[in-house]
């Protein structure tokens, strides 16, 4: 019987619209170290159907941008002029992740700060328009303790402060 949902592909999948496709396949491999597993090319143009990449073993896809599939609707990132999604990833150490991902032109939006919940974390927008996040936790924390850190780091923060 045909499994319903395929060995390696469980739980959630991000599915990124980046064009050029291909240019997002080599970003990935060269910002994040992403293996690239398989692309199908349409079989109309140059562009990608379909392609599937590994992060630290976890998949995701990735596909040209093809309105005239989508109601005439771009679904690129850049297109839309940005995206409200963040990819959060764990990494050995955010600062090396971020700074890898700039080096291959990742344009770096949140530099790699200690956070009041425990972890290292910065952010990047790839050259795409995907917004990406990169933490190392540092330590366990409790509620209350996130908590009271949150406070004293906006009460410092605050517009005015």
């Amino acid at each position: 019987m045909t499994n319903p949902i395929p060995q390696g592909h469980e739980g959630m999948i991000p599915h990124l619209v980046c064009t050029p496709c291909a240019d997002a396949i080599e970003f990935y491999k060269n910002a994040f170290g992403a293996e690239e597993i398989c692309r199908m090319p349409s079989p109309n143009d140059p562009r990608i159907m379909h392609a599937e990449m590994k992060l630290d073993g976890k998949t995701f896809y990735l596909a040209d941008d093809f309105p005239e599939y989508c109601g005439g609707q771009s679904r690129s990132a850049v297109t839309l002029g940005g995206t409200p999604v963040t990819i959060h990833q764990y990494v050995a150490n955010c600062d090396q992740a971020i700074d890898r991902a700039a080096k291959a032109g990742a344009t770096v939006t949140m530099p790699a700060t200690d956070m009041f919940w425990g972890d290292r974390y910065g952010q990047v927008v790839d050259p795409f328009g995907h917004l990406w996040a990169f933490a190392t936790h540092q330590r366990d924390m409790t509620d209350e303790e996130m908590q009271k850190a949150a406070e004293a780091m906006f009460a410092q923060s605050a517009p005015g402060a």
